[in-house]
């Protein structure tokens, strides 16, 4: 691969990093969310490993994306229990407002969209860019 471009896409990925977090925590008043900002994640690692390859893309990953899957699915489904013990209804979310902070059940939820959305998007990215490699 070119120089530049190899170069560049560490650059980029670091910026998707940070717009994709940012996505993420915006998601609950405007558009965004746990599902766009894992997309934009994904794509980020997905640039990583076209420029470079995909030991390089797993090891900024850190984590297997099938781990990084069942992580995210248990904590969607952890947010839920809280309005399950609370009125017997499933996902029925918790908020505490911290000056003009708003948190609760519903962004841990996110967080969990955002880490299956990750995880399943590079499996089939990092499979596929292994085909092309052999």
């Amino acid at each position: 691969m070119s120089i530049i471009f190899s170069t560049m896409s560490r650059l980029f990925f670091a910026l998707m990093l940070i717009v994709s977090i940012y996505m993420l925590f915006r998601g609950h008043n405007e558009p965004g969310g746990g599902f766009v900002g894992g997309l934009i994640a994904a794509l980020g690692f997905a640039l990583l490993a076209l420029a470079e390859n995909v030991a390089t893309a797993r090891r900024a990953l850190m984590v297997h994306p099938v781990a990084l899957m069942g992580a995210g699915l248990l904590l969607a489904f952890a947010s839920g229990l809280p309005g399950l013990l609370s009125d017997r209804s499933f996902l029925t979310h918790w908020w505490a407002e911290i000056g003009s902070l708003h948190l609760g059940t519903a962004t841990t939820f996110d967080i969990g969209v955002y880490f299956v959305v990750i995880g399943g998007v590079l499996c089939l990215i990092f499979r596929l860019y292994e085909e092309v490699d052999q």
